[in-house]
């Protein structure tokens, strides 16, 4: 049974970093893309950030230069990096691995919480 379980949300300020992580069970980690995900109120969730295999990342153009995405299969986790926050980054983040649709593939974990606010 293929889990992930985030964690690293926070109540933060505006200008604020914050390193999301994301530890996956089940599954042969290094063999996937790896994607981070978030849901903001009322809002679909979107795909936010992708690195595959082979290192090649992907971004959300609102998170280009912001955010960065890391991978350890060692450790089977992923990582979000987030820089310069801003309020619309509020959401709760989710990692899970993209289907061909850019969906996630495995039942989803809880998310971790991220609140910008000043």
């Amino acid at each position: 049974q293929v889990q992930f379980a985030e964690s690293g949300g926070a109540l933060v300020r505006p200008g604020a970093s914050l390193r999301l992580s994301c530890a996956a069970s089940g599954i042969a980690f290094s063999h996937y893309t790896m994607a981070w995900y978030r849901q903001a109120p009322g809002k679909q969730r979107e795909l936010v950030a992708t690195r595959t295999t082979d290192d090649i990342t992907n971004y959300l153009g609102s998170v280009k230069g912001r955010f960065t995405i890391a991978r350890d299969n060692a450790k089977k986790m992923v990582f979000l990096q987030m820089n310069a926050l801003k309020p619309e980054d509020t959401a709760v983040y989710y990692c899970n691995v993209p289907n061909s649709s850019g969906n996630g593939m495995f039942d989803w974990g809880k998310g971790t919480l991220v609140t910008v606010s000043s």
